[in-house]
C-alpha cells in the first residue's frame, strides 16, 4: 500500500506564484494531495490555487505559525511535504527527500537552500541565516545548515507530536529545536532555490523577522535549558557581588571596619538573588524533563516511516 502524501503550502498574497507551485508539486508527486492554506490574502490567491487543482482552506489568524498549526492539526497523511507557495523551492526534489525519509526512517528532511541567483536569496537573508544557525548550534549543541528553510518533509509522528507555539516566521526555528530536543533522526538535502516570479514579493522583513527569530531562540533556550539559562544569570550576579564585596573585604581585614554598608547590603542581595536563580534553574529543569518525556511518549505513539511496510514483509 503506497503512503499517503500531503503537500502543504501556506500562502499569503501569492496570486503570481501559487499556480506554478501547485503545478510543480503535481508533476513531481502525482499521487499527492496538495493543500493550499490561505492566510487572509487580499488578491486572487484562493481562486488561482483552486483553479490549479489544489485543495484550498483558510486560516484567519494572521501569521505563518498559525497556518502551520492548523495544517498539522487538520491534514491526515503518512508523509507531509511543506513548502512556501512562492515557486522558489524545487518541487522536483521532493521524491528524493521522501525516499530518504523512508529509507533511513527519518522524521524530518530539510531542503537546505542553494542558489546562484542573488535575487532569490538576498545577502541580508544569507547573513542572518548564518548568524542564527550558528547561534542555534552554539546554544543547543548541534543544528542544521539552514534552519530557516521552509522546504521540509515530515513523518506523521513528527507532525502529530509537534506542539506549534509560534505565530510567525519563527516557526522554522521552533521546528528545528523540537527535532533537536527530542533527538529525532533527521537529514538534510541540498536543493535548488530560485527567484520569485514577477509580481510576487517576499513577506519576510529582514530586521523585524530576524529579531523575532533571535528572540524565539532565546525563549526556547530559556524553556529547554533552564539550568544553563538561569545558571548563567546567577553566575553574572555572583560575579557582580564579588566585585562589589572585594574592596569591602580588604578594608575590613585591614581596619576591622565596614565603611560602606549600602554596598555590603547590595552585594549580599545580589548573592541571594543569584542562588535563587540557580534554584529556579534546577526546579524548572525537573519540569522540562517531565514535559520532554511526555512529548517523547506522544512522538513514539506513532509508527516510524516505513515501519508498517517492514512488518508486512516479515515472515
Amino acid at each position: 500500500m503506497s503512503p499517503r502524501i500531503a503537500v502543504l503550502l501556506p500562502c499569503y498574497n501569492e496570486e503570481a506564484a501559487i499556480a506554478q507551485t501547485v503545478a510543480g508539486f503535481r508533476a513531481a508527486l502525482p499521487d499527492a494531495r496538495i493543500y493550499v492554506y490561505d492566510n487572509n490574502s487580499s488578491d486572487r490567491t484562493v481562486d488561482v490555487a483552486r483553479a490549479a487543482g489544489a485543495i484550498v482552506r483558510t486560516e484567519r489568524m494572521q501569521g505563518k505559525g498559525h497556518v502551520v498549526r492548523r495544517m498539522f492539526a487538520d491534514v491526515e497523511a503518512d508523509v507531509y511535504v511543506m513548502a512556501d507557495g512562492d515557486a522558489t523551492y524545487d518541487a522536483a526534489a521532493a521524491p528524493a527527500m521522501i525516499e530518504r525519509l523512508f529509507d533511513e526512517q527519518l522524521d524530518m528532511v530539510v531542503g537546505a537552500r542553494a542558489s546562484e541567483v542573488e535575487a532569490a536569496y538576498r545577502r541580508g537573508h544569507r547573513l542572518g541565516n548564518r548568524v542564527l544557525t550558528g547561534l542555534l548550534a552554539r546554544l543547543f549543541g548541534r543544528s542544521f545548515t539552514d534552519i530557516l528553510s521552509g522546504y521540509r518533509v515530515f513523518s506523521r509522528r513528527f507532525v502529530k507530536s509537534f506542539p506549534v507555539l509560534s505565530s510567525g516566521f519563527e516557526i522554522e526555528t521552533e521546528i528545528s529545536v523540537h527535532a533537536l530536543e527530542l533527538r529525532m533522526p533527521v537529514g538534510e538535502v541540498i536543493t535548488a532555490y530560485a527567484a520569485r516570479p514577477d509580481g510576487s514579493a517576499s513577506k519576510l522583513a529582514t530586521y523585524r523577522d530576524g529579531w523575532r527569530i533571535f528572540r524565539t531562540i532565546g525563549t526556547l533556550y530559556r524553556i529547554e535549558r533552564p539550568v544553563l539559562y538561569f545558571g548563567g544569570i546567577g553566575a553574572v550576579l555572583v560575579l557582580a557581588a564579588v566585585i562589589l564585596a572585594l574592596p569591602l573585604l580588604f578594608t575590613w581585614l585591614q581596619t576591622g571596619l565596614v565603611p560602606r554598608y549600602p554596598t555590603a547590603v547590595l552585594a549580599t542581595g545580589l548573592t541571594i538573588v543569584a542562588f535563587l536563580s540557580f534554584a529556579c534553574g534546577l526546579i524548572l529543569d525537573t519540569v522540562v524533563h517531565g514535559r520532554r518525556e511526555m512529548r517523547r511518549i506522544a512522538y513514539l505513539s506513532h509508527a516510524a516511516p516505513g515501519a508498517a511496510d517492514a512488518r508486512s514483509e516479515a515472515p
